[in-house]
């Protein structure tokens, strides 16, 4: 199995980190066009990027404030059966935000993408959270 790992500061409380990995209309800010759910363990997400991608997991762990997990189920071959995981760790006024996906089954083209994307829409996710930026959906990695 292959993994994603990407830390990255933010500026921000705790809580606002995890609001902005969890509910949908935060989410929608900064990943997919539309989504669904809530963060509470056995709830299905909806992630909908566009008509061939319309993805869903489910919320597998919830520590508030703390930590999300989400399995994914309905997505791309390369994505079933993957979980990511948001965990937020207060420091000096802000927090790291350690992100991971794991569990690829290879390391190919989508899943060497996928690590470069992640990083995208985490830098887009720090801006959300620190300057209140919002990259439009077309031009989201």
């Amino acid at each position: 199995m292959f993994n994603i790992y990407h830390d990255i500061y933010i500026k921000s409380t705790a809580e606002a980190i995890f609001e902005a990995v969890t509910t949908p209309l935060a989410l929608e800010k900064w990943w997919p066009q539309h989504c669904s759910g809530s963060a509470l363990v056995g709830v299905e997400y909806r992630f909908y990027f566009e008509k061939e991608y319309d993805w869903y997991g489910i919320v597998t762990k919830v520590v508030p404030s703390n930590y999300f997990e989400i399995q994914m189920t309905k997505s791309d071959p390369d994505w079933n059966h993957t979980k990511f995981s948001f965990h937020i760790k207060p420091e000096n006024g802000g927090c790291w935000l350690e992100f991971n996906h794991i569990n690829w089954p290879k390391n190919n083209h989508h899943f060497r993408r996928s690590s470069f994307c992640w990083a995208i829409l985490l830098q887009g996710l720090k801006n959300y959270l620190e300057k209140d930026e919002i990259i439009p959906y077309p031009d989201r990695a």
